[in-house]
């Protein structure tokens, strides 16, 4: 027996299409329903790789006298938040303007018009049943006190962002000193001892390092420079790095990055890849590269759609247990490796009774290779061929193992953070591979997932579905400009602009400056949100105001610089207050305040020349090239070679030239840092 569920694309609702529960997906069906039959709604959102879902699935879910209790009394809706961000974060505000703390599985009642009067995350089955009774119960005896509740939450839920928060978009005075009062914040909270944020549960959160190291580089901070890089040694060294594989896991459930929350996002380890790849290009540390390579291999064998495309996420669990495919009882290493246990089990922590719950061992690294190679007395070089020989051997036992769930829909914002790690990583090895890795992402997004000019959200068994959200076209566009930048092809260029311009047309609101997460044209839903604070990723309207900033510079349009401006302005208060969920404005404030750099370079040999600023992280800049004279961007119009046709190099600071350089070195010595 099965229910609607079975005729969607989500992995996540699919899981779903044979519970006893009459599931419906979001829709007109589910909520014109609702409205004839005179029933509150049950909205209940997951997703794939989350592990709480699947425990309330099998509790609850499968369960006859559950499922009754919710077939007699509730439409009962089924969301994936990854195809459906927009109406997660409408309940989810909800949920937390009701004092609970949100999470997911996300289950909110709503009446029969949308609006939210009650809602949790996780429930016990015993719990569930008798809150759905007495919900029932009282939808039909006060049914007038539970509108007039619903009422309020409503209210709540559609008064702006921009309004709850004070937020006025302007044009504002730009200080240093405030930028280092945004540093002080930041730095007073970092943990000295393992790095990341000093709170548990710990998140990666790639924004914040990403602008700390721009600021170090800026201003020339070596010591903010080595907490970054400490915190990014602690990661890779940690639970949260698949040792075997590659791949970085959502988040770890302690202090020190020992053991994960198992399911791997690519939009995490997009980010991830593009910010070690930096690491690596300004510090030259293999152990970067490493980390690098690694997830770019991890994702070349188990994240590809076969078209261009990548999937979205790997599950935590195997087997129903958490985290079974990826740890190791210590008998089986010592059967497979004994000569080599004495050094391995040093290197990651391994006990004989388990160094993790259930007798199980996570491998989890604190001493340095360097310090292991020593004590055992080998070099590191014959300590690192050991190494790599035993990682592929433990590999090739684990991939016996039954595989983890994973959610194989291609969604285009997580790709857009993803192209964009490959080409920063192509940036810092050289390894063309990933370049034509993201170049063949972008063509798919472009050919399959923009549909009569709109883009996406998903992709899955050859059809595009739901109309992209402001993270979707902010993030592409992101991936686009990085593309025209490492290529030179025009047509990346052209591609962000047009999708620049969609957003301004439909998802921009002219009465606050600043855009809705969802195209409020495609779409009739209980409130329009705006996304303003970073999270796990960074607020898509501090991608979008980047975006416009860099668009600005290779266009030379300046509308597009007065929105970034004014977006920024009108955040500034805030990122003052709170600079640790607002990094990604803080990194527009930094290239608003020092000068971006625009490098147009434009003759024989052009090619050969960016390539040797790509290879160097360079923040706070952008670059355009071209092997002979052309109008295809407005940052290399009028731009001539020498005399004999070799390639110049022009520094331009808000379209306003320097004198022409032939050499990188002189090049940088016309950029600025911050006193």
């Amino acid at each position: 027996m099965s229910n609607r569920l079975i005729h969607t694309q989500s992995p996540y609702l699919l899981q779903h299409a044979h519970n006893p529960v009459d599931w419906f997906p979001w829709g007109a069906e589910a909520l014109e329903k609702a409205k004839t039959d005179n029933k509150p709604i049950l909205v209940s959102i997951g997703y794939s790789a989350c592990h709480w879902c699947h425990v309330m699935e099998r509790e609850s879910f499968e369960d006859a006298a559950t499922a009754e209790l919710m077939n007699a009394n509730f439409v009962c809706i089924k969301i994936d938040r990854e195809e459906r961000p927009d109406i997660d974060n409408i309940y989810m505000d909800a949920v937390q303007a009701m004092g609970v703390q949100g999470g997911w599985p996300l289950n909110v009642f709503l009446m029969p018009n949308q609006k939210p009067f009650y809602g949790g995350t996780y429930f016990p089955n015993q719990q569930w049943k008798g809150l759905l009774s007495n919900i029932a119960d009282a939808f039909d005896k006060h049914e007038d006190q539970l509108a007039e509740s619903a009422e309020g939450f409503g209210n709540t839920l559609n008064r702006k962002e921009t309004e709850k928060y004070g937020i006025s978009a302007g044009n504002q005075e730009l200080d240093p000193d405030e930028l280092t009062e945004i540093i002080a914040k930041i730095t007073s909270q970092l943990d000295p001892e393992w790095g990341g944020m000093n709170r548990v549960p710990k998140f990666p959160m790639p924004t914040i390092w990403s602008f700390l190291l721009d600021y170090a580089l800026l201003a020339k901070n070596t010591e903010l420079q080595e907490n970054v890089f400490f915190t990014l040694r602690k990661i890779g060294m940690g639970g949260i790095y698949d040792q075997l594989r590659g791949g970085f896991a959502r988040y770890s459930v302690d202090g020190e990055w020992f053991a994960p929350h198992f399911e791997k996002m690519l939009y995490d380890n997009g980010q991830l890849l593009e910010l070690y790849a930096k690491a690596y290009q300004v510090s030259g540390e293999t152990f970067f590269k490493e980390k690098v390579s690694e997830t770019v291999a991890w994702l070349e064998a188990e994240m590809l759609n076969g078209e261009g495309g990548f999937h979205a996420a790997q599950d935590a669990d195997s087997e129903g247990v958490e985290g079974k495919f990826y740890v190791w009882k210590y008998e089986e290493l010592l059967n497979l490796i004994p000569d080599e246990m004495p050094w391995f089990s040093k290197l990651y922590n391994l006990k004989a009774g388990g160094n993790w719950e259930e007798g199980v061992n996570i491998l989890f690294q604190t001493i340095s290779e360097n310090k292991i190679a020593e004590d055992f007395g080998m070099s590191i070089d014959q300590f690192q061929a050991k190494l790599k020989d035993v990682k592929a051997q433990l590999l090739e036992v684990r991939n016996q193992r039954i595989y983890p769930g994973k959610d194989d829909k291609v969604l285009s914002g997580w790709n857009g953070l993803m192209s964009a790690g490959l080409i920063q990583g192509y940036y810092a090895t050289g390894e063309k591979s990933m370049l034509n890795l993201a170049i063949k992402n972008l063509e798919f997004l472009q050919d399959k997932l923009v549909v009569n000019g709109v883009l996406n959200r998903a992709y899955k068994n050859g059809s595009a579905y739901t109309p992209g959200f402001l993270e979707d076209y902010a993030t592409v566009i992101k991936a686009s400009m990085m593309a025209f930048e490492a290529t030179g092809d025009a047509r990346w260029l052209d591609f962000a602009r047009s999708l620049t311009d969609f957003c301004i047309a439909e998802f921009y609101d002219e009465t606050d400056g600043f855009f809705y997460f969802n195209n409020p044209k495609a779409e009739k839903l209980i409130a329009n949100k705006k996304e303003l604070f970073d999270n796990v990723i960074p607020a898509s309207n501090s991608v979008m105001a980047r975006n416009l900033h860099r668009l600005s510079l290779f266009t030379y349009e300046e509308k597009y610089s007065d929105l970034a401006s004014k977006m920024l302005g009108g955040m500034k208060e805030l990122i003052l207050k709170e600079p640790s969920f607002l990094c990604n404005w803080a990194s527009l404030f930094l290239e608003k305040l020092v000068p971006t750099a625009e490098l147009a370079i434009v003759g024989n040999g052009a090619i050969v020349k960016a390539s040797e600023f790509q290879k160097n992280y360079m923040p706070n800049s952008v670059l355009a090239f071209s092997e002979s004279l052309t109008e295809n961007a407005a940052i290399l119009a009028d731009k001539t070679p020498d005399a004999a046709g070799n390639a110049l190099i022009y520094v331009c600071f808000d379209h306003a030239c320097r004198k022409p350089v032939s050499s990188r070195e002189e090049a940088i010595s016309q950029l600025p840092y911050l006193a």
